[in-house]
């Protein structure tokens, strides 16, 4: 009983220092590269390989993290709340941008997946790679995907778009805060929020709430696509 409380312990411990440890390097450093959630995979991968840990052992162990994917999810819809006022104001330019980016984001990952040649499973898995993880994992179990797949593709869609989303903001001459916010929160969920945050308060706040409204919006394309395919 002891050996199995300690192995639980030291799952969600090593998950859970690893990530508070990969915060204070990306505040300090202030780097997309080092995004928060790849530093932490990185660092429990060198973890486990050094001590002999088989993976399966570890998943065991953070099951307690996994189901607080669900809560996760629903909290999503509370920031919607919280946020309803800016909804409000600029619903039309906010449901538009969320609805055709998670249209597009979707249809063309898949679309280049399949001309590259790849089999279904890994073709469904990137369909969700523009939504925050929790929303991300549902959709690829819905969808048939491979979820270690899919968070992997969530997180470099993350990290690609804090990287060129002031790039592609100046290329394509975008200046209103509000078109900015929507696109980085649509297409590249919360680590691109922390970049547009740095671009304004208006591009920052419009981009949280756009992460919540596409993640929904995702999730029901899916489920009615599911009903006619």
């Amino acid at each position: 009983m002891l050996s199995i409380v300690l192995t639980l312990a030291f799952g969600t411990l090593v998950s859970f220092a690893a990530f508070k440890l990969s915060v204070l390097l990306y505040e300090k450093v202030k780097s997309p590269l080092l995004n928060p959630l790849l530093v932490t995979v990185a660092c429990i991968i060198a973890a486990l390989s050094a001590l002999r840990i088989p993976l399966e052992s570890y998943e065991q162990s953070v099951q307690v993290i996994s189901f607080l994917l669900g809560p996760a999810t629903v909290a999503l819809a509370y920031s919607v709340y919280q946020q309803r006022q800016m909804l409000k104001t600029h619903f039309v330019p906010i449901f538009a941008g969320c609805l055709m980016g998670s249209i597009v984001s979707m249809t063309s990952a898949y679309a280049l997946c399949k001309l590259l040649g790849l089999d279904d499973a890994l073709a469904l898995s990137f369909i969700p790679k523009s939504v925050t993880t929790p929303i991300a994992i549902a959709v690829s179990q819905q969808v048939g995907g491979i979820t270690s797949i899919t968070v992997a593709a969530v997180i470099v869609t993350g990290i690609l778009g804090a990287i060129t989303a002031p790039m592609m903001a100046r290329l394509f001459r975008v200046r209103d805060g509000v078109a900015k916010g929507v696109a980085i929160g649509t297409c590249a969920h919360a680590v691109g929020t922390t970049k547009a945050l740095e671009m304004g308060e208006l591009e920052g706040a419009m981009s949280g709430v756009s992460i919540a409204v596409s993640g929904l919006l995702t999730t029901a394309i899916v489920i009615v696509a599911s009903c006619f395919l």
